[in-house]
């Protein structure tokens, strides 16, 4: 995982690049899910509020949403773990992220997204 990364109480992160936003969730909610046979992920150009549920991903433990970290448009999706949702298993997979959003938030909805290196300590 990436030291630059925001993440949620709920596991999602958040990754600043080119004015851009990939979001995904965390190793340690992977691990928590086990084995993942499904992923839906949302169309693009579709629109979502912070804390808004985006995506739904299933393991043969349970079924689970993500959610938001910040409000945004979908500017793109991954496509290869929607055919795939296996590699996200992969612990040597570096493409786990879910959608890359265009987002003018403002900083009141960044408030309560920890730093990846407070995320950790929150989960241990």
């Amino acid at each position: 995982m990436n030291e630059s990364m925001l993440c949620t109480k709920t596991h999602e992160y958040l990754l600043e690049q080119d004015n851009k936003y990939i979001i995904g969730i965390t190793d340690y909610a992977i691990e928590q899910l086990g084995d993942i046979v499904f992923i839906e992920l949302p169309d693009i150009n579709t629109e979502f509020s912070k804390n808004e549920a985006f995506a739904t991903i299933e393991s043969v433990k349970a079924a689970s949403e993500i959610y938001m970290p910040i409000s945004g448009k979908v500017i793109e999706i991954n496509e290869e773990i929607v055919n795939n949702p296996e590699l996200l298993n992969d612990e040597n997979y570096e493409n786990k992220w879910f959608i890359k959003i265009t987002s003018d938030a403002n900083q009141v909805e960044f408030a309560d997204l920890l730093d990846y290196s407070d995320y950790k300590e929150e989960i241990e």
